[in-house]
């Protein structure tokens, strides 16, 4: 095959087929084809985008550059879940063991954060003792065994996907549906799931930020996994103010054990259900979500959810006592009050600064080497449609470093839009998306 004759095909909007995408990604991946030819074809892909087929032979062309988590050892219908990342979202901690608690196998691949969006192996690590770090062979024990684990993502996974993702990153073609689409359903297949629950957010603290791409993004995966033979559901949801009050490491595993006691805040506990109700639909052994959310109440309400998360802790290296007792989590030096400057009605709280704010006092990373502060964040006291008095605590920064303190409290004034009118606070859930259509909630 010749690499411009693929480039021009697609240049002119023509569809490759699953041999020419092949070629292309292994030819990339073994140093055959330059950068500059796949900068070419992935700036042509940009503007003339690609087919259902094209966009799911690139995934499964990606999945082949690479090993494979091999999960058959795993009873069942294996449901991962994936999150397009937010500020807060501190879903995963909860519905692992909420899932787990509910019958259906949970076998997680989880990275770290980076700029504002946390990571869930990070988050897990404020636990002491607890480690992500596994062959496969003790993941899936551990799995048969609780029902759950958390592995850390390995290199051996999906390299053409990081090398693209490089190239992307500098030659200004990220923000291509089915690149981004393909990016994201290879990894999710490369870790041995049978069926996929994807959360996709929307709104200033997400990747997608208008409704309508969000969507598109949505139906591209979902159409990825109906071709791939791996049932794939969508929900899209809201990231235009942070999920939950707590954004860090400890404090946001503190508010998931809040929430598996029947406490914790209503969107994160809501969330969590719709996601939830939709992983164990997946896994055959629930019919209707209207069931299955039934079940995963059951779970938090008669305390079996919170004792699989504290099995899940207790498996992996990790202190079950900081569940029991989460003020022996790690703790801040200080906490310093963002006192609100006027009365009114909360009408915006724009997520992306929130999330860098608690970058900029170490609760992220701003690169991959960055040390993270597990102990350090921001806990919110409001959400958008919330009344404020004028010198009322609007948040709380949790802190060990002083030096950034007084331009984190300006931005997180400059965050929280205080006005004088009604608000109508933003829905949850936009839509469900699957491969029948979708879904209005």
């Amino acid at each position: 095959m010749n690499t411009v004759e693929l480039i021009r095909k697609k240049r002119d909007g023509q569809s490759l087929t699953t041999e020419e995408i092949q070629y292309l990604i292994d030819g990339y991946s073994k140093g055959s084809i330059p950068d500059y030819q796949i900068s070419a074809w992935a700036m042509a892909v940009f503007y003339q985008g690609m087919t259902e087929k094209e966009t799911a032979d690139l995934t499964m062309s990606i999945v082949k550059s690479g090993e494979q988590v091999d999960l058959s050892g795993i009873a069942g219908v294996k449901v991962d879940k994936h999150s397009t990342g937010g500020v807060g979202d501190t879903t995963t901690l909860v519905l692992g063991p909420l899932v787990a608690a509910a019958g259906v196998p949970v076998a997680k691949l989880s990275g770290r954060g980076l700029g504002h969006t946390g990571g869930t192996v990070d988050k897990l690590e404020s636990i002491s003792g607890f480690s992500t770090e596994m062959e496969t062979k003790e993941f899936v024990d551990l799995v048969n065994r609780n029902n759950i684990a958390v592995m850390g993502q390995t290199a051996d996974l999906t390299p053409a996907d990081k090398r693209l993702y490089s190239l992307r990153d500098v030659t200004a073609t990220v923000e291509s549906i089915p690149l981004i689409a393909s990016s994201i359903m290879s990894k999710k297949i490369a870790a041995g799931a049978d069926a996929i629950v994807l959360d996709v957010k929307t709104g200033d603290g997400a990747f997608m930020k208008e409704e309508a791409d969000a969507i598109r993004l949505a139906e591209a995966m979902v159409a990825i996994g109906k071709h791939v033979g791996r049932t794939t559901v969508a929900v899209v949801s809201d990231m235009s103010q942070p999920l939950g009050f707590a954004v860090g490491n400890a404090i946001e595993v503190k508010e998931a054990i809040d929430t598996l006691k029947g406490h914790g805040p209503a969107d994160l506990r809501e969330l969590s259900l719709i996601l939830g109700s939709q992983m164990l639909v997946l896994s055959g052994k629930y019919q209707t979500a209207e069931e299955a959310r039934h079940t995963l109440e059951t779970c938090i309400n008669d305390g079996s959810a919170l004792a699989k998360f504290k099995e899940f802790i207790a498996g992996q290296h990790g202190n079950p006592e900081q569940i029991d007792h989460p003020e022996k989590l790690p703790q801040p030096q200080e906490k310093i009050s963002v006192p609100a400057e006027s009365d009114g009605i909360v009408q915006a709280i724009q997520a992306e600064t929130v999330g860098l704010c608690a970058m900029k006092l170490g609760a992220g990373r701003a690169t991959k080497e960055d040390q993270i502060d597990h102990a350090v964040g921001i806990v919110l006291h409001k959400k958008v449609g919330d009344k404020v008095k004028k010198g009322e605590a609007i948040a709380t920064l949790y802190v060990n470093k002083k030096d950034a303190v007084e331009e984190v409290k300006k931005r997180m004034i400059s965050a929280i839009d205080i006005q004088d009118r009604p608000v109508t606070p933003p829905a949850l859930v936009r839509c469900i998306v699957s491969a029948e259509g979708i879904i209005q909630v």
